[in-house]
């Protein structure tokens, strides 16, 4: 399993990042070719102090080849375009494997 990770920082207009991010965006992602799940969350808090993080989106894809075929396809090259529509405040990517713990 490989998971890619977003952070958006604070945007200048939360509302319309909600809205477009929502409506517009996933939308868009969820035609990655490969992509086996993906969650998101607006609801972003610290432990502790303030977090630097308006919102948070991971994605699980089979492997890094998987994720590495998805960002260059059409659809992955549109959503990575489309960030710039909404994410005024920056952002945040990274990608990495998941290594599995024992409980």
């Amino acid at each position: 399993m490989h998971k890619l990770l977003v952070l958006y920082p604070e945007p200048a207009d939360p509302d319309h990042f909600r809205d477009y991010y929502v409506s517009k965006h996933l939308p868009l992602v969820a035609r990655m070719p490969g992509l086996l799940a993906f969650r998101y969350s607006f609801e972003v808090t610290a432990t502790q102090g303030q977090t630097p993080y308006f919102a948070v989106f991971e994605a699980e894809f089979a492997d890094a080849a998987a994720l590495t075929a998805a960002r260059s396809s059409p659809q992955g090259r549109e959503a990575s375009a489309d960030v710039a529509n909404y994410a005024t405040g920056g952002v945040v990517v990274m990608h990495f494997p998941v290594q599995n713990g024992a409980c």
